[in-house]
């Protein structure tokens, strides 16, 4: 199933209005057309859409003066898309300890943030060879929100992703990649070191280390 993309683009569309008149509510074809000024079917056309796009789903019946109405509402994975504040807040967090923080304890505190969202996968390093905990890594940072893949050049594991989970916030502080860096790492049982881009769009490039490196 495509993925409808929740933007602003999105928002100003008819669709897009018919998804925030849903946000947190059921509401019936006559109610949103009322609220639209649109047609019944011409809603019914758009939520027929929504639906084959895993937004909007029916949700049950209501009366009505001479039959019943199916009411409609928005799924659960059409409520994780809408925008949130998240970015806006880590970065504010982030611009207030730099203010306050030498540069050695935030890196030491973003470390620590890697380490606790790497112990939360509970994974044994003991278990599995290099490869498959390399995928368990992979799993870990898609966890946060990547679209990561792992790579293999000359023996060695690469682990990169077009769109980085911390987008927002590296593009203002950099330094938030050792908390990738460290999450991997501790997922892998080795040293991993950040190779990230960031000339545009931050991107993720993470080179998986051999022993003693």
């Amino acid at each position: 199933m495509k993925r409808t993309k929740l933007d602003r683009r999105f928002f100003e569309s008819t669709r897009g209005r018919l998804v925030t008149l849903l946000r947190g509510t059921t509401k019936t074809v006559n109610e949103l057309a009322e609220d639209l000024g649109l047609t019944d079917n011409a809603v019914r056309a758009h939520l027929l859409s929504l639906e084959r796009d895993g937004l909007v789903k029916q949700s049950g019946i209501q009366r009505g003066t001479r039959k019943p109405h199916f009411a409609y509402e928005l799924t659960e994975e059409a409520e994780q898309l809408f925008p949130k504040a998240y970015d806006t807040l880590v970065n504010q967090l982030i611009t207030v300890l730099k203010g306050r923080l030498p540069p050695a304890a935030l890196e030491e505190i973003l470390r620590e943030v890697g380490r606790s969202l790497a112990r939360a996968q509970a994974v044994d390093r003991r278990k599995g060879n290099l490869q498959k905990r390399v995928g368990m890594a992979l799993v870990a940072l898609e966890a946060i929100g990547g679209a990561a893949r792992v790579d293999k050049e000359k023996g060695k594991f690469f682990i990169r992703s077009e769109s980085c989970p911390l987008a927002a916030a590296v593009a203002e502080h950099p330094e938030v990649c050792r908390l990738a860096e460290t999450l991997l790492s501790e997922i892998i049982g080795l040293g991993v070191r950040e190779r990230c881009d960031r000339d545009g769009p931050p991107r993720c490039r993470f080179e998986v280390l051999e022993k003693g490196q």
